[in-house]
This record gives structure tokens, sequence and C-alpha cells, in this order.
């Protein structure tokens, strides 16, 4: 079953999280992530609104979980701490109903 990262973002150090950005591209790469959705047009329907919205899906739950523990994505992560306000999520999809 696949997973989605949901990641609402305010950057509040422009230059830091665009070194986060550049390091975290590859790390999720490297474990399956494949960008739906990266910092693109919203509107905030409810809740609390953050400017930079990212949507990645990843082969499964594991392989998500797996990313973000990672060496190459925590030394990545060390840029956008202190640089942003965040909040992330790991989701497993639903499957598709069958036909």
């Amino acid at each position: 079953m696949t997973a989605l990262w949901i990641a609402h973002v305010t950057v509040t150090d422009a230059d830091a999280y665009a070194k986060y950005a550049q390091a975290a591209g590859p790390a999720i790469a490297a474990h399956g992530g494949v960008f739906l959705a990266r910092g693109g047009r919203y509107q905030q329907m409810e809740g609390n609104e953050r400017p930079r919205n990212v949507v990645a899906r990843f082969p499964s739950f594991d392989a998500a979980v797996a990313c973000y523990n990672s060496s190459e994505y925590q030394a990545a992560l060390a840029h956008a701490k202190g640089a942003s306000e965040r909040d992330l999520v790991i989701v497993e999809e639903t499957p598709p109903p069958a036909k």
C-alpha cells in the first residue's frame, strides 16, 4: 500500500530552507518518493494556514517512515529546523475500490 507525506510549512528563513529543500529531494527520491505537490497554488478551506504545502507519494508506509528516519533526510532536516514552522504527517493511502 502506498503512503503520502503531507507537509504544511511556513518558511521563516528562505536561505536555510532552500538548503533543506535541495538536500531533501534526493533523500526522498532515494526512498522511492515522488512529489505530487510542492509549493503550488492552494486554497485554505479549514484549519491553520501555512503557505507552503508539499505532498509526496512513497511505495509503502514503511518506505516513507524509513526515509524520514534516514541519515540523509535528517541531515537535510537540520536546515529546516529554525528556518520553518512545519507539520508533517505520513498517511497510508486507501486502496482503490475493487472493480
